[in-house]
């Protein structure tokens, strides 16, 4: 068995591609008021909206509270997309390389967020991680319900 995967989901976002690349590139604290899922948000190194930086999330997955820290590699305005590779945190327990990507996509008139987790597992026994991504899915369908709420 390969210790390497891809997983990859795309979701209908129907406040506009610009709404969901600006809210995690310049205002990633607002999340949390968004979603139960995610409870906080530091920015540790660096600037809001560069790459370079180091952020934290505090949040819950699979009924647990977790922490991720990550380097936010990449920020493409051109593809609205950011990449987050972590290095410290409880996916790090399971995984030697993890990188979480967005973009968005735009087909028929229909913004898509595309939810790239690209990993190397320790050893064979981890699991490969798609409750992560549903957990993913389920960030933007609250993202999506919070922006349905505001005037």
């Amino acid at each position: 068995m390969g210790l390497t995967g891809k997983l990859i989901a795309a979701i209908e976002f129907k406040h506009g591609g610009d709404v969901f690349h600006d809210l995690f590139k310049q205002r990633p604290h607002e999340i949390a008021n968004a979603s139960p899922l995610v409870h906080g948000f530091e920015l540790h190194q660096g600037e809001l909206g560069k790459a370079g930086s180091v952020v934290s999330w505090h949040y819950t997955h699979d009924g647990k509270r977790k922490i991720a820290k990550q380097i936010i590699q990449k920020i493409d305005e051109e593809t609205k997309s950011m990449e987050f590779k972590m290095i410290e945190g409880d996916l790090m327990e399971d995984f030697k390389d993890f990188l979480i990507v967005f973009h968005i996509e735009t087909k028929n008139n229909i913004d898509l967020v595309t939810w790239t987790l690209d990993y190397e597992m320790l050893h064979e026994d981890v699991v490969h991680p798609t409750t992560l991504l549903a957990y993913f899915i389920e960030v933007t369908k609250d993202i999506e319900a919070h922006h349905d709420n505001k005037p």
